[in-house]
């Protein structure tokens, strides 16, 4: 049966040693006195603790036995409920939110941290926490003074939980043609009539009430994206005491039957009329929804990250427990029938693969979170500008690279065991299913390719591009000269100069032809995120290379990792930037028949 250990060391690697967070966060003038490396130690080592020994032990069940819904309740998998409580009461469902209304106030360096480790131990449970968590803060920014004093308090406590009701059975993606409307009334109220799909814990028994901010339209709203509104739309109603009245006109229809995460109930919600009031301006509302999406895009690849660090923790042990055959050079295990499979070859390349992704995902991530970081606390406008930018082009790349990743990752893993890996038992089935789901939600990966090359690149002619590339080249240029690390800092340059040319070739042909941006899109994102990733390598092997003198094994493994990342990984860019280069003349020489093949 798998099991999880949280990986605290490496993440006391990237916060303190790779981004020298104290730094980072005394620099920040509204983080003042809020956290320091103590603090961060004992929020990290108690979630660690909750996310072993009281999310992990119930993954499997939650997997087997799921939610159920009944007669429009639904009741969630065995032991979430009480999971749920020992989550909310060790303080950490308010970890990032505003300290004014009973948050924390931590920053996204270190929440994230705390996000990998319950998304690694239990993705199912970790998407309730993540849920409330994005609520609030699309809540906290674009909600009067008034929602935020009666909903924020009970919800950064676990209290209430919250949902993102976006998603309609006919608009996806296109949020522009939702059907869902708000019909004003005298009281300042709307009420709410609409069916919405896919909504992640929309429905469930661990809060006593359940917040949802929906997507609607208003009888005079415009056609398409600004024509659409936020609402905040409670499943119960809320009493000028604070207390809960009557249930509001809504409930869930149904449960999925999904292909993984199945411990968490993904609920057609229907709303009947239901009381809802207006989150931020009338016709803004997916600006409000989008504060809630990136920050939920983010903690997708966070939640690849963790599941792929669980599924590598457990092939690692298996590989070193399962003999099979004897090492190309000769027997290892002498006293054994045959050696442990790690000695091979292409098992270690299998693992090898998995570490380099999770542990460079796992520093990337936080890397993003360092810009979240300053575009909320610094006080300097300048800066706030930047942060925003990086972070508006560094987002989609968070998911969408780190996602696929993360099921190359799990896959190479189940594939570790063999036949194993196929059987339930082992638990390695479960990570590759749950992975899956994080490619699709949240904007699916194309999506978040386009989103990448057409908005974020193309459309300000690489303003942003120009930002991230500025920020290699000054580590480029400051390492130029140290010798140990040469053979990390030429991969990465020539890397940066490939994607500088990539960059600009899109941008050319596009001009002539608007297809380039779409048939360049994934390719492009994956050339970005394998050049980004080669780009925290070298920043972490410069770190570990400081450590001649370790004897714990841990800055040699991180050395290790690193060259293998350089020689084995990074190459991939060169043969997916000739397949962006192969431009889109050849997704349109069949007819739209010619795809029939029966």
């Amino acid at each position: 049966m798998a099991e999880y250990k949280a990986p605290l060391r490496d993440m006391r690697f990237v916060l303190n040693e790779v981004f020298e967070a104290d730094k980072l966060w005394s620099s920040l003038a509204g983080l003042e006195g809020a956290v320091d490396v103590e603090t961060a130690e004992a929020i990290l080592e108690e979630c660690g603790k909750i996310a072993s020994q009281v999310l992990a032990p119930i993954n499997r069940e939650g997997d087997e036995v799921g939610s159920t819904w009944k007669d429009g309740e639904v009741t969630a998998a065995p032991g979430f409920k009480d999971a749920y409580q020992t989550y909310c009461d060790a303080g950490l469902n308010g970890l990032g939110g505003n300290p004014d209304f009973g948050g924390m106030g931590m920053p996204k360096t270190l929440v994230g941290q705390v996000e990998e480790m319950i998304q690694g131990a239990n993705m199912s449970f970790g998407l309730a926490p993540m849920l409330t968590a994005g609520a609030c803060l699309s809540l906290n920014a674009h909600g009067s003074d008034e929602l935020k004093e009666k909903y924020l308090p009970n919800m950064y406590s676990g209290q209430w939980a919250g949902a993102m009701d976006l998603t309609e059975p006919h608009a996806g993606t296109d949020l522009g043609i939702i059907r869902t409307k708000a019909e004003p009334q005298a009281d300042g109220s709307y009420n709410i009539t609409g069916t919405k799909i896919f909504i992640t814990w929309g429905e469930h028994d661990m809060a006593e009430n359940i917040i949802h901010l929906v997507l609607a339209k208003l009888p005079d709203a415009p056609a398409g994206p600004k024509g659409i509104s936020l609402f905040l739309v409670p499943k119960f109603m809320v009493n000028e005491d604070g207390s809960l009245g009557e249930r509001n006109a809504m409930g869930c229809g149904s449960i999925e039957h999904k292909m993984g995460i199945k411990g968490s109930a993904t609920c057609v919600m229907n709303f009947d009329g239901a009381k809802g009031w207006l989150v931020g301006e009338e016709n803004k509302g997916l600006a409000c929804m989008f504060t809630m999406m990136n920050y939920e895009r983010l903690g997708v690849g966070i939640q690849g990250i963790g599941a792929a660090e669980a599924s590598y923790q457990n092939a690692v042990e298996y590989a070193r427990d399962r003999i099979q055959s004897r090492a190309p050079t000769g027997a290892v295990a002498k006293d054994k029938a045959a050696d442990p499979i790690i000695v091979h070859p292409d098992v270690r390349r299998m693992l090898l693969t998995s570490r380099a992704f999770t542990e460079g995902g796992r520093a990337f991530s936080t890397y993003v979170a360092k810009w979240l970081d300053i575009a909320k606390f610094s006080d300097n406008e300048d800066e706030k500008k930047h942060a925003d930018a990086m972070l508006a082009l560094l987002t989609p790349v968070a998911k969408a690279f780190l996602t696929d990743n993360a099921l190359e990752s799990a896959v190479a893993c189940q594939q570790v065991f063999g036949g194993h890996g196929f059987i339930r038992e082992w638990g390695q089935e479960q990570y590759v299913r749950d992975i899956r789901i994080t490619q699709i939600y949240e904007g699916t990966n194309g999506i978040q390719a386009l989103d990448l090359i057409g908005r974020k690149v193309v459309a300000n002619n690489g303003a942003f591009y120009k930002l991230f590339e500025a920020d290699m080249n000054d580590f480029i240029a400051e390492h130029a000269g140290n010798e140990a690390a040469a053979e990390f800092i030429e991969p990465l340059k020539a890397a940066v100069e490939n994607l500088n040319d990539l960059t600009q070739w899109v941008m050319d042909q596009s001009a002539s032809n608007a297809n380039e941006v779409g048939a360049a899109s994934v390719e492009y994102l994956m050339v970005f995120g394998y050049t980004a990733l080669a780009y925290m390598w070298a920043k972490m092997a410069v770190v570990a290379l400081t450590h001649a003198d370790d004897t714990s094994g841990f800055y040699k493994a991180k050395v290790g990792t690193a060259r293998f990342y350089m020689k084995r990984l990074l190459p991939r860019y060169i043969g997916m930037s000739a397949a962006v280069k192969g431009g889109a003349d050849p997704l349109y020489e069949l007819d739209d028949e010619m795809f029939e093949t029966a």
